[in-house]
Order: C-alpha cells, then structure tokens, then sequence
C-alpha cells in the first residue's frame, strides 16, 4: 500500500505512517526506520553475533539450550529412548521457537506497526498450526471392532482429544500464566501501568466470541446425548441415534470453524485498517515510552536476507522438533502423564515459549500495551483461526476433528475469560493482579493433571451417558433384535 501524501483532502495523519522509512537500495522494499540494519546481503559473523544476542537478555539467555536440538535429533534417528528423545526436543523447542520469534520480530521491524505485530504474531502462530496439522495427519481412528478403553491408556492412535485441549490450552495459557507474568514483572517496576481501552476491549469482546462459538457444538451434544436410542433396535425407521448425533456435531463444527475463520480476517482487517487506526497510534505511543528504547534502536539488527534466512533455518528446526514430539506423545501418555495435562499445559508452554518471553520482555520494558496485544493476539489467533483450521485440515483429510470439547475444559476457557475480562476493565494492572492469574493457572494445571483420560471417564461424551458395555453373542443378539422387530411390527 502506497503512504505518498496526495493533495487533496485527506488529512496526512491518515494517509503517513506514523515512522518514517527508508527504501531499501535497488530492492523495491520500504524498510521501517526502526528495522534499518545499515548493511546489505549476508555476513555470517554479524548474523551470529546478532542470533546470539537476540531480543532481550531472557532471551539470550535461552540460547544456551540449543546443545538439545541437536541431541533430540541423535537420540531420535540413532536410539530407542523415546522419553529421552521427547525431554531432549521439548526443550530444544524453547530455543527452535524463540529463534523463530526474534527471527520474526527482525523482519516485522521493517515493516509498518501494526503490519509488523501481525507479521510477528502470524510467525509464532506457525508452531501452533505445524503442531496441530502433525497431530491430525498422525491420528487414527479406532477400529470399529475395538472395544472401547481396550488401549493402555486412551485410544491407540486417537489423538483428538490433545488436538483439543491444546486448542484451549493455548488460549488459557497466554490469558492467565503469559498476561499475569507480564502485569507481575510491569508491576515490580511501576506501581500501576495503565493501558488503552480499545486494546483491551476488542481483546475481550473477540475472545467472549470465539468462547461462544467454541462452546456451541459442547453444548449441542451435551443437551441431547441422552436423547439418543441404539441404531440396531430401530434398523427399519429413522431415529436420533448416536450415530446421527455424532454427525451432526461434525457439520456444526465444520460450518463453526468457517465462521470463526471469517471472524479472524475481519479482526485482522479492523487492526490493519488505515482509516481506523488506533491500534497503530496506541502501540507506536507506547513504543516510544519503552524504557529500552534508545537501546534497542542502537542494536545491530538483521538484514532483509539475513532475516528470511534465520526465519528459514528456524522453521526447519521448529517442523523436526515437532515431528520428534509427536511421534513421542503416544510413550509420553503410556508413561503416565494424563492427555489433559499434557494438551493443555505441556504443548502450549514450548510452542509459545518465545511470545511469552517477548511479552514478558515488553512489560518490564513499559510498554503495556504491546505486551497486552502480545497475549490477547496469539489468543484470538488461537481460537478464531488456528483451531478452527485444524477442523477445516482434519475434513480435507477426511478425519473426524470437531470441536467438541470436554466440559471441564470448556469451563475452564469460560472462567478465564470472565477473570481475565475483570482485570481488564479498569485499564490498569499491578502485581497482585498478575499474580493471582498466575495462581489461577497453577491451579488449572493441578487439576488437569488429575483429571482422568478419555477411556476412564468423560465429561461430554457417549461413553459418560446411561448406557454400559453389554457382551452378548452373535447369536443372541440377532435373536433379540427379531423379538423387537416382531413387537414393533404388531
């Protein structure tokens, strides 16, 4: 899009960005001030040095965990330990992620605000999709001769219910544990910071939504589960069976997923918006109340090449690691740990192991308002358009992925909102405010890790209805089913 400033009516405030750029030499590309690295090409010391350094001191500190990477990829090809191999690339991924989020930051930096948030955002949300996509290729369904619980622990194969919980755990994780250590670390520094309202307000009212569509297909199967009658007692007229509820759940999911999807793009064009653009007048105020500011401006900062380089090389490393941690998950859950735990706690804290650190980063910094939208976007992005694609991806795919929650979990997404939406009315946080969400989090996770697994008990589902396993013969089972069609028929 074109900034030049015209002469007619158009005021310049609408039509200028709101930082001046600098045209990359014979390239064709407009580079932020901010993002100008005052070199061309590629320099390998320079790009090493800049890598190591990274964002933020935290994050530099997090580069001493790269020996993992690649002892998670010689345990995986050249041993058979499976707990090894998934500890070892669980934790390569927090430095794979973080590579992958400075990676992004440099070249969202040469890009306008708001575009370069969504650019940043839209990078760390790779992971999330990459993770969600291998879980539903890796899925398989249970035989229709396989008797329900027969596995050691779920069923073999069923991967859905982690896809699920780490749909919301990811949400729950940036709402309660990223938000409340960025009020914790902002308020040990300032008393009280004080953010926008529009941030915080478009950030609830999208989340109160996508809870909502979320929740309809839990609801739905929730109210009429108990409804539903035996498809063989009724072979000759058309009655709600469980295999008619089961269906419908999917199209309802399905058509959901469009909408929220739809709801996503036009998020994203209300952020991008010229005409309306208060996101970038809120952030780019807060960008020049950073503490660190003069700091940051004076770092060495990536080329263009070198940014999409380190973007390269980062999503490669990100795509093995998770390639190991989902071919591990199914030794993980054997092992003992519950598919709660692990969906909505374990995946979510290394995949937004780097938006968490950048967060964290910015509200030590001062800058509250990014932090915010550093938390709430990669929520929203979540709930409106990450998890809705692995639906859209599992139909593709011809796999049966809706969005069908456990209602413990959906409550859980429920509560954090509503807790969450509190702290934010009042435009302002403190430490104690963040604190609490943390200790909500904690909680949550508790919790989760006594939670039963889907083959031992279920909140919303047909194995949790009145109905139980009955064994009977071939034999006697076809003589019941002609004692009913003969009552039936008279």
């Amino acid at each position: 899009m074109s900034h030049s400033h015209t002469s007619n009516g158009h005021n310049a405030d609408d039509s200028t960005p709101l930082l001046p750029s600098i045209h990359h030499g014979g390239t064709g590309i407009n580079i932020m001030h901010e993002g100008e690295s005052g070199r061309t090409g590629f320099d390998a010391k320079h790009f090493a040095s800049i890598l190591w350094r990274s964002s933020s001191q935290v994050s530099m500190l997090v580069n001493v965990l790269w020996p993992f990477v690649p002892a998670a990829i010689v345990l995986h090809f050249f041993t058979d330990l499976r707990l090894w191999t998934f500890g070892a690339a669980y934790i390569g991924m927090i430095p794979s992620a973080n590579l992958l989020g400075f990676a992004g930051q440099e070249f969202a930096r040469k890009m306008p605000k708001v575009a370069g948030i969504l650019i940043e955002t839209a990078f760390g949300g790779i992971v999330e999709i990459i993770l969600f996509t291998l879980l539903i290729a890796k899925h398989q369904e249970r035989p229709a001769d396989t008797e329900p619980g027969g596995g050691n622990n779920g069923d073999e194969g069923n991967l859905i219910p982690i896809i699920q919980a780490a749909i919301l755990g990811s949400i729950l994780t940036n709402l309660l544990l990223c938000l409340g250590l960025c009020f914790f670390v902002g308020g040990l520094r300032q008393a009280t910071q004080k953010f926008h309202s529009i941030v915080s307000e478009v950030g609830s009212g999208l989340l109160l939504v996508a809870a909502f569509g979320l929740l309809i297909p839990s609801a739905f199967y929730s109210a009429l589960k108990s409804e539903t009658v035996p498809e063989l007692f009724y072979e000759h007229k058309p009655r709600f069976t469980d295999a008619k509820l089961e269906a419908d759940i999917l199209h309802i999911s399905r058509a959901t997923s469009i909408a929220l999807i739809v709801a996503f793009f036009l998020y994203l064009w209300f952020c991008a918006s010229s005409q309306h653009s208060l996101f970038d007048a809120v952030i780019e105020m807060d960008e020049h109340r950073d503490a660190d500011r003069g700091h940051d401006l004076q770092k060495p900062k990536f080329t263009m090449t070198e940014a999409v380089i380190a973007l390269v090389v980062s999503l490669v490393f990100v795509t093995l690691l998770l390639v190991i941690l989902v071919e591990g998950i199914e030794h993980v859950v054997e092992s003992g740990v519950p598919d709660q735990f692990l969906g909505l706690i374990m995946l979510p804290l290394v995949e937004k192991a780097a938006e968490h650190l950048t967060a964290v980063d910015e509200a030590w910094d001062g800058v509250i308002n990014v932090a915010l939208f550093h938390c709430l976007g990669p929520s929203i992005q979540t709930a409106l358009f990450n998890g809705p694609l692995v639906v859209i991806v599992a139909w593709m795919m011809g796999k049966p992925m809706d969005l069908n929650f456990e209602i413990f979990m959906i409550a859980l997404l429920v509560l954090s909102i509503l807790v969450v939406g509190n702290f934010l009315r009042d435009g302002e946080s403190n430490w104690l405010e963040g604190a609490l969400l943390v200790i909500v989090y904690v909680i949550m996770a508790i919790a989760c890790w006594y939670y039963p697994n889907p083959d031992v008990a279920t909140s919303n589902g047909l194995e949790g209805s009145a109905m139980g396993n009955v064994t009977m013969s071939v034999e006697t089972l076809q003589q019941l089913q002609k004692i009913l069609k003969g009552k039936l028929g008279g």
